[in-house]
């Protein structure tokens, strides 16, 4: 091995070999070699799922000892942008930087005055879910104002959007398209775009979701391709989550749709200068766009003029934004590029474990109430369960034209009221009996800590549009199971015999 090519060649072979002894329980459930010994093994609601092609990836970008965001992290935001047919894509140390990214690019001075979005405009949000879809609103000083959750989906409930807009105030609506499964893109882009408004999608728990609508609708919302590798049926136009509204972000946490350990992404749909605004808060504020490492891309370093700077002064050092440092490193970008290329396989292993769940939990409809993809109106059993892991069960659809296809990020059920048991209950024993659970994030939002704090400080800080019937059930009521591609057969068959078991008992005292 007298070449330093040689000797990085045979570290990655013995990389390979190592992963492939050590990292047995990570790989894809159907690949999964670790004896699964019920009440023993813990079946997690999320985890990472890798090969030793991810490990090799890191190793070798470690070796090479970039570090920084540099060619592996342009290669990703360069395949990402194309996998979702956006104009750009940006790498971010995570979804909830993402977020804070994509909704200051929108605070931008550069933009037009009546887009940009100032201290004390209002953007339309849903009371429950996640705390940092709603975080960036406040940190940027603008008001959140809240609606309610539907009950069946999770989403919003977008028949109280006009109640919460106020004309000259209201600018966005930024939510999210709740555990894999899409809001009503229709519904809130028709409001978009009759007020002007700007759309956030936050996609971190939906990367591969895809939202069909009718040709006719779609064209008059602008829109006139599909997305790349989603094949036109003729009648509708179907694009991913993500890439229907003007910015959307994507979070690589593990539990996620792929993985780099920490990581996101901010996706610029269809407006190219929102790219720089956004990679300018991402990197300390800065005017210039070179990348690390690179200088005078613009051909123009000591020729700007800017704010009352003297003219000359070096761009890499000029300040338009006050911004943070919120890049990854170039070896978490490696190993996204391996995770990329199982995404494909990820989001069917999601769907088929979704659609075990709830065929093997149809029969305690009487104690759950379960959750549909939006613009569902039912869940159709399969007519022969056996060829489930094939052949995934259907949906009745309601008149509107548009369909959903969920990559799932958890299996959301409620406990029905009169059940002889609670939703804290049922998580408890399912702890228990080592199976991963969560809540609905922070359910109601309105009712955590840090917002009846904020109440009491600053009243005025965010606005509550509706009853938030929904949000307050959910947070009573709901909780999910893991959908992720590391749970294997016996993992899934394991929870429906608990499930079955604790209902059973419950019922019987």
């Amino acid at each position: 091995m007298s070449t330093p090519a040689e000797l990085k060649a045979e570290i990655l072979r013995l990389t390979r070999e190592y992963s492939s002894l050590m990292h047995k329980a990570n790989r894809p459930g159907i690949e999964n070699a670790n004896p699964f010994v019920a009440g023993q093994t813990t079946v997690p609601y999320a985890g990472r799922v890798f090969t030793e092609d991810e490990v090799e990836a890191a190793v070798g970008s470690t070796l090479d000892f970039w570090l920084t965001l540099g060619p592996e992290g342009e290669a990703f935001e360069k395949e990402l942008a194309a996998l979702l047919g956006v104009k750009h894509s940006l790498l971010v140390n995570s979804g909830s930087s993402a977020n804070l990214v994509a909704f200051s690019a929108l605070t931008s001075h550069k933009l037009p005055a009546h887009k940009r979005i100032v201290p004390g405009d209002e953007v339309i949000t849903v009371a429950a879910g996640f705390p940092t879809t709603v975080a960036p609103i406040l940190q940027c000083g603008a008001v959140p104002v809240f609606i309610d959750n539907d009950l069946a989906t999770g989403n919003a409930r977008v028949g109280q959007l006009e109640a919460a807009h106020v004309a000259g105030k209201t600018k966005a609506v930024m939510m999210a398209h709740t555990l894999g499964n899409p809001f009503d893109v229709g519904a809130i882009l028709e409001f978009c775009r009759q007020h002007d408004l700007w759309l956030i999608e936050d996609n971190c728990d939906a990367l591969g979701c895809t939202y069909s609508m009718p040709i006719a609708r779609a064209h008059a919302l602008g829109f006139k391709e599909n997305s790349p590798g989603i094949p036109s049926n003729g009648t509708h136009i179907t694009r991913y989550t993500g890439t229907w509204g003007d910015i959307s972000t994507q979070s690589f946490y593990p539990p996620h749709h792929l993985t780099m350990g920490e990581g996101g992404a901010v996706n610029i749909v269809h407006r190219p200068p929102l790219k720089t605004y956004a990679e300018s808060y991402r990197d300390w504020g800065r005017d210039c766009w070179c990348a690390s490492g690179k200088d005078n891309t613009c051909n123009n370093r000591f020729g700007w003029q800017l704010g009352e700077l003297p003219e000359g002064y070096d761009h890499k050092y000029i300040y338009s934004h006050l911004g943070y440092n919120l890049k990854p490193l170039d070896p978490q970008a490696a190993i996204g590029r391996q995770q990329l290329k199982k995404l494909p396989a990820f989001i069917e292993a999601r769907k088929q474990n979704w659609e075990l769940l709830r065929a093997g939990l149809d029969d305690l409809s009487e104690f759950f109430d379960f959750s549909l993809p939006t613009h569902a109106t039912s869940w159709v059993a399969p007519s022969d369960p056996s060829t489930l892991n094939s052949q995934l069960s259907t949906f009745s659809w309601d008149s509107t034209g548009c369909r959903t296809d969920c990559s799932w990020f958890g299996f959301m059920l409620r406990v029905k009221p009169g059940s002889p048991f609670t939703h804290t209950q049922f998580g408890r024993h399912l702890d228990e009996k080592k199976i991963g659970n969560r809540m609905l994030f922070g359910g109601n939002l309105l009712r955590q800590p840090v917002f009846v704090q904020l109440k009491k400080d600053r009243p005025h800080s965010f606005r509550v549009a509706t009853p938030l019937d929904g949000a307050d059930a959910i947070m009573n009521t709901a909780l999910f199971l893991g959908t992720y591609p590391g749970l294997s057969q016996a993992m899934i068959d394991y929870e429906l015999e608990v499930i079955h078991r604790f209902v059973a008992a419950r019922r019987a005292t």
